[in-house]
């Protein structure tokens, strides 16, 4: 599986690395939100986190916490959202695993469009039983 990000993972490719290690190489986006906008992507290529490594997913999660400590403490942002999208009907646009670390900022207005829905009766005690038993069975 050939990617962007697997040409930048082998050089063949520039990058504005910010760190890396044996597992994965964090760079800044060139389409940020915000300056300093990062993505974690790991060396060895999976196509979203659901498929995965599940101890490389963990190690992705550790390297973005470390990335947003330094965002909040370098750029003076007021948050930071962790932002991975798993599948084409979830908005992942390149298919090799990778985690957003995005400073924000009060009042930035980035994602303010999401809308949230109610459940209908019965529906969330029906969903949950669902899900609870699917995951007892894996």
């Amino acid at each position: 599986m050939s990617t962007i990000f697997s040409k930048i993972i082998e050089g063949e490719l520039p990058c504005f690395k910010v760190y890396e290690d044996n597992i994965v190489l964090a760079f800044l986006d060139i389409n940020p939100i915000h300056p300093g906008h990062t993505l974690v992507v790991p060396k060895k290529p999976f196509i979203d986190g659901i498929e995965t490594d599940p101890e490389i997913l963990a190690h992705i999660i550790k390297i973005g916490q470390k990335i947003a400590i330094v965002q909040k403490e370098t750029l003076k942002c007021g948050g930071v959202n962790f932002l991975m999208s798993n599948g084409a009907a979830a908005g992942q646009e390149v298919f090799h695993t990778h985690l957003h670390v995005i400073p924000r900022f009060e009042g930035d207005g980035v994602f303010n469009s999401v809308e949230h829905g109610k459940y209908k009766d019965g529906e969330a005690e029906g969903l949950a039983v669902t899900i609870a038993d699917a995951l007892s069975n894996n």
